[in-house]
């Protein structure tokens, strides 16, 4: 974990040495000082020589300054170390999230992420630069504190020795406990952002049902458990300090008791007792800064393991040594393919080794693993138009997500092009397979960045095209700023018809080989529908489409139809061949022309 967190450090490993350097000096400029003033008590007043006064009062303002400059200079240098440290972890993470697969970031929620590259990295940040600060200065100033006290007198030295070791003792004992509140209380910030994510996402939905009430009730529900672990962890923690303090007054009580004796009795100086209860303050001091530390670290510890989790997570998908860097067509064969979203080989040479290992149970049955997709077997020719419908939860998306390798198959294979998807480079199979989910996302900017996401190098004139191709021109021209308009973050100003028409412009500008409509125009009117299946087949006929969709009107045209029944291929053909001989097609389509129902309503249920 510390040298995963480590590496971050990079260009700011300078910083990070110096700091602890600086404060180094400082300690040691500290540590003169005490000194020099009981010589200018011993030697300077009670003896009435003005100019020891003035030489060692001079060189203690040297000292100062010095010890000033290495505090400034190392509180400089820390908050850079720090800031740059964290400023490495959000973008190492960030970049490192880029490159899951959809199984990788499953095993995350968006909240639980968004926690990570705010909270846990600026616990992080601030447990850092008090290592780098108070980590160095605290020890050092306890050392050279016991040091000169040693020198000056070790009777009295000792009782401070005694305090700061039993003071330490219950310290580590207390941050011990707290740690495992501070373990807690981080995933609950995960539910916290989580509540609130929801809530702004969905504002319109919330005041639409007066839920208002409700999603406050559990935004504090999820604010009180952080409180609470904090509270415990804090109870834990919050003992050190009058604990602290009456070692810090029993100290110097004794210490002036003893040292008041031993000045009577001429074993030691004025000075010499005023530089021991000023170490003594010293010590205890940077005993209380090591508290703070270790509270510091305690809670940093839980924030760096959750931010390793995220930085060790391996993508499942990974290109081959040797990856194919061209797409030949828009071809595309399932080759008996199987799919589970939790057991997938990484290459196709792991298929047999995969098959094998799961064929049997220990106890000697075949295996009863379920998988989302069984047994698939099909060819679709370059420039295929291929509808596909099926009830919800039939796999429709996982079967056209594997085309473009967003999940590796379990078994068998996925060929495009006449190769097996896992044997292309995924940038360059992707750029080849545009895809425009179910879950249609714009982002915050003009309509013309959002279409250049498709083709970051496309001209007005490109974007207007794929625009016109996707029935998207006419409205688009109707508003005030045309293409320049700006969409808010989400595409919450546009309608969900529009939406689903700039997301289908943005996939045509990437000129691909194979575009996959997954139920992408379910929110447009039939008629608009049909124009956008017209322009397909008119201006890009050597695209493969795949249409994924409810309506059989909007599928009904394709050349060919695959009919997808609880993972499996329950009919695959023309239009007139599946009602001819498919009676799941043939009942949903006598249902929605005999007036309404979709897919999932069959007659006779």
């Amino acid at each position: 974990m510390i040298r995963t967190i480590a590496k971050q450090v990079k260009e700011y490993r300078n910083a990070s040495i110096v700091t602890p350097l600086f404060m180094l000096l400082e300690v040691l400029m500290e540590t003169l000082i005490p000194y020099l003033m009981a010589s200018i008590i011993d030697e300077g007043v009670n003896t009435g020589d003005i100019s020891h006064i003035y030489r060692v009062g001079a060189v203690m303002i040297v000292c100062a300054l010095i010890g000033l400059c290495g505090g400034m200079l190392g509180g400089r240098f820390g908050a850079k170390a720090s800031a740059g440290l964290a400023k490495n972890l959000r973008a190492e993470m960030f970049s490192h999230i880029q490159t899951y697969s959809f199984s990788n970031i499953d095993k995350f929620s968006p909240a639980g992420l968004v926690t990570r590259l705010t909270t846990d990295v600026t616990n992080i940040q601030n447990a850092y630069q008090m290592i780098l600060k108070m980590a160095m200065r605290a020890p050092a100033s306890i050392i050279c504190a016991l040091f000169m006290a040693f020198m000056i007198n070790a009777r009295l030295a000792s009782i401070y020795l005694i305090a700061a070791l039993i003071q330490g003792t219950v310290l580590i004992f207390l941050v011990k406990h707290a740690t495992q509140y501070f373990q807690q209380v981080f995933p609950k910030y995960d539910d916290l952002n989580a509540s609130i994510e929801e809530n702004v996402s969905a504002i319109r939905v919330v005041k639409a049902y007066v839920r208002e009430d409700h999603e406050t009730a559990r935004l504090k529900k999820a604010s009180e458990n952080i409180y609470r672990l904090f509270t415990k962890a804090e109870h834990n923690v919050i003992i050190n300090a009058p604990l602290m303090q009456f070692t810090v007054y029993t100290c110097i009580i004794l210490i002036s008791w003893i040292g008041a004796k031993m000045i009577v009795a001429d074993s030691l100086t004025t000075g010499e007792l005023m530089s021991l209860l000023t170490y003594c303050m010293n010590i205890l001091t940077s005993l209380m800064m090591l508290s703070m530390i270790f509270v510091m670290i305690s809670m940093s510890v839980a924030s760096a393991q959750r931010i390793c989790e995220v930085l060790n997570e391996e993508p499942d998908l990974t290109n081959p040594e040797r990856p194919i860097m061209d797409v030949p067509d828009g071809s595309i064969t399932f080759e008996h393919v199987d799919f589970s979203y939790h057991l997938a080989p990484s290459s196709p040479q792991e298929n047999k080794a995969f098959a094998d290992a799961n064929a049997l149970r220990p106890d000697g049955k075949e295996d009863s693993r379920e998988y989302v997709l069984s047994d698939i077997s099909l060819e679709i020719h370059s420039g295929e138009t291929i509808g596909i419908i099926g009830g919800t939860g039939s796999a429709k998306t996982s079967l056209v997500n594997l085309i473009s390798r967003l999940y590796d198959v379990s078994n068998g294979a996925v060929r495009v092009g006449g190769h097996d998807v896992r044997e292309y480079d995924m940038e360059t199979l992707r750029n080849q397979v545009a895809v425009v989910l179910q879950k249609n996302v714009l982002f915050s900017g003009t309509i013309y960045e959002n279409l250049r996401w498709g083709n970051k190098n496309a001209t007005d004139a490109e974007c207007r095209e794929a625009c016109r191709l996707a029935c998207a021109d006419d409205f688009i021209q109707a508003f005030p700023d045309g293409y320049n308009t700006h969409i808010e973050q989400g595409g919450s100003n546009v309608s969900g018809g529009q939406k689903q028409r700039l997301c289908i412009a943005r996939a045509l500008l990437k000129n691909p080989k194979i575009l996959i409509l997954d139920d992408s125009t379910s929110a447009v009117d039939t008629a608009t529908d049909a124009r956008i299946r017209r322009a397909f087949r008119e201006d890009i006929p050597n695209t493969t489409k795949l249409i994924i969709a409810q309506r059989i009107s909007s599928v009904q045209d394709a050349d060919r139809i695959i009919v997808m029944d609880e993972g499996r291929i329950n009919g695959f053909g023309t239009h007139e061949e599946l009602l001819a001989s498919n009676e799941i097609y043939r009942e949903v389509y006598e249902s929605q022309t005999s007036g309404g129902g979709d897919f999932d309503e069959k007659a006779g249920d």
